[in-house]
């Protein structure tokens, strides 16, 4: 029955692409405008970018490769296109389309002489687009350049200023969203998944912010092409390279030396990154000045390839990426750490003369980590992940301006993971498998007053070898703008991860989180996402935003801590609970821009009838933000963070254990006794409220023929001293991070 429903399936997929790939689409009396809108100079893609036919009060946002489409144009009638961008001068262009025809145009924007702020579009407000609002930010890297940093710009530093978004400490990039694990976010680079996005214990994101066109973040209620994670998905797109002209920057930081190098290919572009760390004094910083001998790097290559004597509207593109950490501990006494991730990806992007958009990606991840024990108790770990998958994607536009989708993916997924046991012998928990999935959505776009997105994801086959496992994850989101000023959201679906790490989630620092594919004796945890939300915009400059959620995860794996046998599990089946509101607000008249957010947030854990905190359970969260444009390059920006007290585990005191590792060892000569901790119920606790002052002032200057950016920040302006944890053996109290002036300069030729 399940073979004959799939084929049945794949039948319905075929014909219809089939149906829409056939050019002779039935002749009205309109016709399909398709833009794409570049930057002037470089010829990037300009994402989510305005497109507004002002005669007709209708328009579109350009997607993550600058495209846009407006169906049902009047044909052989002059209209004005005007096309905006903040940072870039508008244009405004007569624009002509053929009856029952795609006329496309290629836009450029010339860059305006300001310092960009953000990416939210301004003017006319813009009916009718297919453009998402439910539980998504956008961040471009003009975005990420003027955000308070961290030593340097880092983009899970910068997300962690959207509500909803959690951390556990200045120490760690890591984020939780809406009450979900760290291990419950998929990052993606152009589609293909990085499975460690950490450098330096986690300090930091292995994504240069110099590679990164605009990045897509989706909180919740995201569709049904997106899978195999319970919280977020983060779509990091990268840059293409500058089309016009060969370009360089190095830049460095007290962490950091960067260079990139970019420029035109016959008939397309490529660039190169590469960051390296060179020193680790800063990040002593991080930990009570104690030492962080970390030495890490990445690299990335894109190239892409379009050429319309070679195959019309095709675009081809070749990316790579790698990164790697070492952390070697002078000590012998002490552990190291080492893990890399590599990634290779093809794509093949094709438009036509029909509004259909096809693409076809073959990708490869890895992911290989070790922990080396040395002299230390620390059981040897090696884990690694080969991901090879293949997806096909189509998306068409009727003349109605719905949207359909379908797309087909494969992933076979391989993962080792060798843990020694108490024996000294290696145990390997890995497994393979392959996973096949068949998703179709619908934009039901063509009313202005109201839009829905309907997903199915079905799972033809799964990871898992768990009979329980479900197979089809239903998705819808919807839009209500009942007033032009005011717009209702909501979304509602299921979600489905088999993939874990294998963490116990009372360290206080995550070094290294081995990834397994779920337990043939769990059945994979699967979450359902609530959400409801209004946005208000009384004028441009202006808007207001409110969303509630509630997430409940069945079947939720958790580190069994009362393991004693080899026999017994590693793993329990728990439950997750999470809800809150997160209000936020924009106000932009120039030359300010101006965010608040606040977040009040609950999240649970259950195992075994025992319902406790997670350690980023969060009550209330703030953050305020002011960015400056002075004038003559300069600008400048200020945040404050404010988060009620993290959970933790209080201590009731100690006793003396016996430990008898060596039952031959003289007692005479060394007590084999030690101090053994008395807790109390698990994250009961409540650490002192947290808040921080960072200040940036950056500076664009020009000494021919080199362009220089500048930036000084300092960190904890008012050096707040912020408990990170005690040490229980020692009692030592450890801060975060105190009063800490950074720079950074960069130079581009």
């Amino acid at each position: 029955m399940r073979k004959d429903f799939s084929a049945y399936l794949l039948t319905i997929v075929f014909f219809f692409v089939f149906i829409i790939s056939n050019e002779n689409i039935c002749a009205q009396d309109t016709g399909t405008l398709r833009g794409l809108v570049v930057d002037s100079t470089t010829s990037e893609a300009l994402a989510f970018s305005n497109a507004y036919i002002k005669e007709l009060q209708i328009g579109a946002n350009t997607d993550i490769r600058g495209y846009f489409l407006i169906p049902s144009v009047p044909a052989n009638k002059n209209f004005t296109l005007v096309v905006s961008y903040i940072g870039y001068n508008t244009k405004t262009i007569t624009i002509r389309v053929s009856k029952g025809k795609m006329s496309h145009y290629n836009i450029k924007l010339s860059s305006a002489d300001i310092q960009m702020k953000t990416i939210e579009s301004i003017g006319t407000r813009i009916t009718g687009t297919s453009d998402s609002k439910i539980s998504v930010d956008r961040i471009s890297a003009k975005q990420l350049e003027t955000a308070p940093k961290g030593v340097e710009s880092d983009i899970f530093r910068t997300i962690k200023y959207l509500p909803g978004v959690q951390s556990t400490g200045d120490v760690s990039a890591r984020y939780y969203v809406r009450g979900g694990a760290s291990n419950q976010n998929l990052v993606l680079i152009d589609g293909i998944t990085v499975y460690s996005p950490f450098h330096a214990l986690g300090l930091f994101s292995v994504i240069d912010p110099d590679m990164i066109n605009n990045i897509e973040f989706y909180k919740g209620g995201f569709g049904a092409q997106f899978g195999g994670r319970l919280s977020s998905i983060m779509q990091v797109t990268t840059k293409d390279g500058n089309k016009n002209i060969f370009s360089g920057k190095g830049s460095a930081s007290f962490l950091t030396g960067k260079l990139l190098l970019e420029g035109p290919l016959p008939s397309g572009s490529f660039i190169l990154t590469g960051r390296k760390s060179y020193s680790n004094k800063i990040l002593n910083k991080f930990l009570n000045n104690g030492n962080i001998p970390a030495d890490f790097y990445d690299f990335s290559f894109k190239a892409n390839y379009s050429n319309p004597e070679f195959v019309p509207g095709g675009k081809f593109t070749f990316n790579g990426f790698f990164s790697g950490d070492n952390i070697n501990n002078k000590d012998p006494r002490i552990e190291d750490y080492k893990w890399s991730n590599k990634i290779l990806g093809f794509k093949w992007f094709q438009v036509g003369d029909s509004p259909l958009f096809f693409e076809l990606g073959v990708s490869a991840s890895s992911f290989d980590g070790s922990v080396i024990p040395k002299l230390s108790d620390t059981p040897a770990t090696t884990n690694k992940v080969d991901d090879i998958g293949v997806q096909m994607d189509f998306t068409y536009m009727f003349d109605n301006k719905d949207e359909i989708g379908v797309g087909f993916h494969i992933k076979h997924i391989r993962t080792t993971l060798f843990i020694e046991n108490s024996s000294g012998i290696s145990v390997d928990l890995g497994s393979q498998a392959a996973n096949i999935v068949l998703y179709t959505k619908y934009k039901f776009l063509q009313w202005n007053i109201l839009s829905l997105d309907a997903g199915l994801r079905m799972n033809l086959t799964t990871l898992s070898q768990n009979k329980k496992v479900s197979l089809i994850e239903p998705r819808l989101s919807f839009t209500l703008r009942i007033l032009p000023q005011i717009l209702f959201k909501g979304a509602i679906g299921i979600f489905r991860q088999e993939l874990i790490t294998v963490s116990d989630e009372n360290e206080v620092i995550n070094i290294f989180e081995p990834w397994i594919i779920s337990p043939s004796y769990l059945t994979p945890s699967h979450a359902t996402h609530y959400i409801l939300g209004v946005d208000l915009e009384p004028s441009s400059n202006v808007t207001f935003s409110v969303e509630g959620y509630y997430k409940s995860v069945l079947d939720l794996p958790l580190l069994n801590e009362n393991k004693i046998l080899p026999s017994d599990n590693d793993f329990l089946s728990g439950k997750g609970e999470s809800y809150g509101i997160e209000l936020s607000t924009k106000i932009s008249p120039d030359p300010f821009y101006f965010t608040a957010s606040y977040t009040y947030a609950h999240a649970y854990k259950e195992v075994d009838g025992l319902r406790y905190y997670p350690r980023y359970d969060i009550r209330h969260t703030v953050n305020l933000s002011l960015d400056l444009n002075i004038g003559k390059g300069w600008s400048a920006s200020t945040v404050w963070s404010y988060n009620s007290g993290l959970p933790f585990t209080q201590l009731q005191g100690y006793y003396d254990k016996y430990y008898f590792n060596n039952i031959f060892s003289q007692w005479d000569r060394f007590d084999p006794r030690n101090p053994y901790s008395i807790l109390l119920i698990q994250n009961l606790g409540r650490l002192p409220d947290y808040h921080r002052l960072d200040f940036t002032i950056s500076k664009k200057f020009k000494i021919e023929p080199f362009s220089f950016h500048m930036d000084i920040s300092v960190i904890n302006v008012y050096n707040r001293h912020n408990i990170f944890y005690f040490k229980r053996d020692t009692g030592e109290r450890v801060d975060m991070l105190p009063f800490l002036p950074t720079a950074t300069i960069s130079v581009e030729l």
